[in-house]
C-alpha cells in the first residue's frame, strides 16, 4: 500500500506499519523544522488535509480575483471582491474546522495531563 511522505509528498511503500516518511533525511529534516517552529507538528491528513486544500484554494481564488478586478471601476471591483469574501465565509463556518479545533484541544489537554503526571512523579 502506497502512502505519501509527510515531508516531501512523494508516494512510497512504508517499511513498517505507521511509517510517515520516505527516508531518514525527510524524517530528520521534518523533526528539525518542527523543533524550530517552522513546520506543523501534525502534518495534515483527513479533515486537516481537506481544510488545508480549501485554504490553498482561497489563496488561489484571491490572486485570480485581484487580477480580474485590476482596472475596473472601484464599485464593480469591490462588488466582485465582496462576493469572493462571502464565499470564504462558508469555509470559516465549516464543521471540519470545528472538528480540527476539537481534536487540537483534546491533544493539548492530554499533553497537559502528561506534564502534570511527570511533575508529580518527580
Amino acid at each position: 500500500m502506497l502512502v505519501q511522505c509527510q515531508k516531501c509528498g512523494k508516494d512510497y511503500e512504508p517499511k513498517r506499519r505507521g511509517g510517515k516518511f520516505c527516508s531518514t533525511s525527510c524524517r530528520v529534516v521534518q523533526h528539525q523544522l518542527i523543533k524550530r517552529g517552522e513546520a506543523w507538528g501534525n502534518p495534515p491528513n483527513g479533515d486537516e488535509r481537506y481544510l488545508a486544500d480549501k485554504l490553498v484554494a482561497v489563496g488561489r481564488s484571491a490572486t485570480e480575483a485581484l487580477v480580474q478586478v485590476e482596472g475596473l471601476p472601484a464599485a464593480e471591483a469591490f462588488s466582485r471582491l465582496r462576493a469572493l469574501v462571502q464565499g470564504w465565509a462558508g469555509v470559516a463556518n465549516n464543521s471540519i474546522i470545528e472538528k480540527v479545533q476539537y481534536n487540537e484541544r483534546q491533544e493539548m489537554n492530554a499533553q497537559a495531563t502528561r506534564m502534570k503526571r511527570i511533575k508529580v512523579s518527580k
